[in-house]
């Protein structure tokens, strides 16, 4: 269930619904946002057995988390940056703490806490209950483009 936007929200979120919406591989995985605040999103990829990486095990694929964490973070930058910018991944470091929890739901908790004039910064933690104990962590910074601004 997605969760309505503050009273102050403005075209970034806008543009980072669309993300989600128009994100192929992002809708082959099942992956959605979940809740918006001011400064940050929560997204969930639901678990589902074509997502599992080791079928002795049930743990679902790793590639599957760091789309979960990368589409997720590039999102929370777009709520900062606003609907005029676009955003391309310039450097993504995920580190996993432990294996999700097979036969869970998995959510990451994203915040862009940093805007520079031409990169933005996003931190995020993935879980499946509790986001006090995530799986795994994130660290990531994106270039911003412009409209007009002649990159990309």
């Amino acid at each position: 269930m997605h969760t309505q936007a503050p009273e102050s929200a403005g075209p970034g979120i806008e543009r980072a619904r669309y993300l989600f919406e128009t994100s192929p591989h992002g809708r082959l995985i099942g992956l959605e946002l979940v809740e918006i605040a001011a400064d940050e999103i929560v997204t969930r990829v639901p678990y589902r057995e074509e997502l599992i990486g080791n079928p002795e095990t049930g743990h679902i694929h790793g590639g599957v988390i760091t789309t979960l964490i990368d589409q997720s973070c590039g999102a929370a930058v777009l709520m900062r940056t606003g609907a005029e910018e676009r955003v391309v991944t310039l450097d993504l470091r995920v580190d996993h703490l432990r294996p999700a929890e097979p036969g869970r739901d998995v959510y990451a908790r994203c915040q862009c806490y940093r805007l520079a004039e031409e990169v933005a910064f996003a931190r995020a933690s993935a879980y499946e209950i509790d986001a006090g104990e995530p799986f795994a962590t994130s660290m990531s910074t994106f270039m911003r483009l412009r409209e007009g601004g002649g990159r990309g």
